[in-house]
């Protein structure tokens, strides 16, 4: 299909928004108005009809997911050599390219470490402890103080002298000792991926002429999500020139906790005097009453930009409101509803979504869908690869393959716990990069004892003369052997039972680790006519294993969206960017939503875009729920319909469970309807 015959089948909002490339461009993309055909359609512009190279083109969005589904789409319309060197990614990757690309500017070695966040957690934890035993609450408040930092711009001199009393105080000093030892570890953490290029295009003229000259063409998907550092690297990059189109919608910004700043829609429009604004407008996706719904309820909060969403779908039927005695009738009916719809409408499991505010809110609906054997998939569960002691024990593997790992060896040096302090790692750091060698190998060179003291020399040595010993039983013999020997030997159970709340959680984590040797076991026993030459000793063989094991992990990731016939149960915030035929919205009930802290904190208008957010995945049907009573603290408190009720139309709603709102007709009919579902099941 050419280029025009695309332009052809889109609306003239999305044609305007594709073919204007003169200047900067602010596309306000309303829930299900066909961004991402936007999008995609601009990239092909740009090259087919403009003669842009698609490796000066780079687009820009937030997970993974969304950047898969981006580039898969180009990829159809771009072929051959074509779409050959475009950057389609997410900002932290374009973050990482630019780092990559940078290393000598930034001084950084080549091979240098990511800190995820638990990685980063363990760093701060042992950095605080040396002042005094802190909690796990007290850890996550500084690193969360240092993350909007760093998503703000501020760098440890600043914060330090803006800190406005002694606990902003103390989170600055730990963030400069924090900046220190990652440098000495060659290391970056998750924030740095974007907050190292801005500051480095902001002070090197030359290193922004040169990315400058890379990329003339930026397009930014969800800008809205966008944060300080964020907005800034894409100014910087565009510069002048100012040849850039920006997709967003000021109405689903609901990641401000995150570090979002919805107000750089209006800061761009400051920034760019000449910025186009263009409207999308028309939803592909609900029903007329859904999106009435929607904008009647959005347009609460105040807004730069307005906007109407409507849709060609027809009017749909009335949305359903329905009032329960408490959350167990709440999550009881939610699943006996869906068992008899999907028999009375034929739809599949997958049609039906279930939506709340907290996860919490999916234990009892869990409960209730199992009672009637409903498939159902759960978002937001923790992977098997992200649990803490999963990650040690792939830190060893990593380490007994790999002893030049930097980041595996500073996992583990210190669990079980060998007394090496972070002063002593950071010694260790300076001294191995002066060396220009690894830190395991650093442990071994004489010269290490002229900047260590004899102990910490000492220390460092039975860690490394352990490994080693284990390095060379694998070379010898049975290598799952000597891993499963390792493991029991450094007693990584009693270090578990030490630091877990209770017994039960210690087993349960214990089991996990022999899980994972069990199925690298079964990773190294695969069909022989796979291996091949190179793995042909057992030690080649557990590395080969260890390497599939980490790819399989991200493979399990990734089947994680499949698309299996289950009802889906999903956070509202989890919920963004999807679409279902029907939607249930659970517990809309004041201080569930709008949220307790967001009353209190006065951000009541972030929830009202959350619950907007909520409305606009639903299709054809949507029912909202929520309990007269809840349990609190072991206690039945009563509890107050949600503000957002009032704000919808109330033409548009249709009240059950509730004497003055409801017609006795329609309580009679849904009755039979429920007792005829019940006799269809039966038969």
């Amino acid at each position: 299909m050419s280029i025009q015959q695309r332009l052809a089948k889109l609306n003239p909002r999305q044609q305007e928004a594709v073919r204007y490339i003169d200047g900067p461009c602010l596309v306000l993309a309303g829930a299900g108005s066909g961004k991402t055909s936007v999008i995609t359609t601009k990239i092909a512009y740009l090259v087919q009809e403009c003669g842009l190279n698609a490796r000066r083109i780079a687009a820009v969005t937030f997970t993974n997911k969304a950047a898969r589904e981006m580039k898969e789409r180009v990829g159809q319309m771009l072929k051959g050599k074509e779409g050959h060197g475009l950057t389609v990614s997410t900002f932290h990757t374009l973050g990482l390219n630019i780092i990559r690309g940078e290393l000598k500017a930034l001084g950084y070695k080549p091979g240098f470490s990511l800190f995820d966040p638990e990685d980063a957690k363990a760093l701060l934890r042992d950095l605080m402890n040396k002042d005094a035993q802190v909690d796990a609450e007290q850890i996550n408040t500084v690193q969360h103080a240092i993350s909007q930092w760093k998503n703000d711009l501020v760098l440890p001199g600043e914060a330090l002298s803006h800190a406005a009393d002694d606990d902003e105080q103390y989170a600055a000093r730990v963030y400069e000792a924090y900046g220190r030892h990652l440098k000495a570890y060659n290391a970056v953490d998750f924030d740095d991926l974007i907050l190292l290029p801005v500051v480095l295009l902001q002070r090197d003229p030359e290193a922004l002429a040169r990315w400058r000259r890379k990329i003339h063409y930026m397009l930014v998907d969800e800008y809205q999500d966008t944060n300080v550092s964020q907005y800034l690297l894409v100014k910087l990059l565009m510069g002048e020139r100012a040849t850039f189109t920006v997709v967003g919608d000021d109405d689903q910004s609901i990641y401000a906790w995150r570090g979002a700043r919805p107000e750089n829609l209006v800061t761009l429009g400051e920034d760019f005097p000449r910025l186009r604004v263009i409207k999308l407008e028309q939803n592909y996706r609900s029903t007329g009453t859904i999106l009435r719904a929607a904008n009647t309820l959005i347009a609460n909060n105040p807004h730069v930009y307005d906007k109407t969403l409507w849709s060609e779908m027809g009017q749909g039927v009335p949305i359903r409101v329905v009032v329960n005695r408490h959350e167990e009738a709440e999550a009881e009916r939610v699943a006996s509803e869906i068992l008899t719809r999907r028999i009375k409408e034929r739809a599949e499991w997958r049609d039906f979504a279930v939506l709340y505010r907290g996860n919490f809110q999916a234990r009892l609906l869990e409960l209730k869908l199992q009672h009637y054997q409903i498939p159902y998939k759960l978002s937001g569960g923790t992977s098997f690869f992200s649990r803490g002691e999963i990650k040690d024990a792939m830190a060893y593997l990593r380490l007994l393959i790999n002893p030049a790992d930097d980041n595996a060896f500073l996992r583990i040096v210190n669990v079980p716990r060998r007394e090496i302090g972070p002063g002593t790692l950071e010694q260790l750091a300076n001294y191995a990069t002066e060396r220009g060698v690894s830190l395991f190998a650093a442990c071994h060179e004489m010269g290490l004892e002229q900047v260590l003291s004899t102990r910490a020399v000492e220390r460092l040595g039975r860690f490394t003369h352990f490994i080693d010993g284990v390095r060379r039983r694998m070379d010898q013999g049975d290598a799952l052997a000597a891993i499963r020997d390792m493991l029991r030997e450094m007693d990584y159970e009693a270090w578990l039972y030490q630091n877990a709340s209770a017994p039960t959680i210690a087993e349960r984590r214990m089991a996990n680790v022999w899980t994972l040797i069990d199925q690298l076991e079964k990773s190294m026993h695969r069909d022989p006519e796979e291996i091949t030459d190179s793995e042909d000793t057992e030690t080649e063989g557990v590395e080969a294993a260890i390497s599939r094991l980490v790819l399989r992990d991200i493979l399990e990731q990734q089947a994680e969206e499949d698309d299996s016939d289950r009802v889906q149960l999903l956070t509202m915030h989890a919920s963004k960017g999807l679409e279902f035929p029907h939607v249930y919205l659970m517990g809309l009930e004041e201080e569930l939503l709008p949220h307790r802290n967001a009353i209190e904190a006065g951000t009541v208008e972030e929830e009202r875009r959350l619950a907007y957010v909520g409305i606009t995945r639903a299709r054809q049907t949507l029912t909202l729920t929520l309990a007269r009573q809840r349990k609190a603290y072991g206690e039945l408190m009563d509890c107050t319909p949600s503000r957002f009720l009032d704000e919808l139309p109330v033409d548009d709603l249709e009240w059950e469970g509730r004497a003055d709102k409801e017609d006795p007709d329609k309580k009679q009919a849904r009755g039979q309807d429920a007792i005829a579902g019940l006799r269809s099941l039966l038969g």
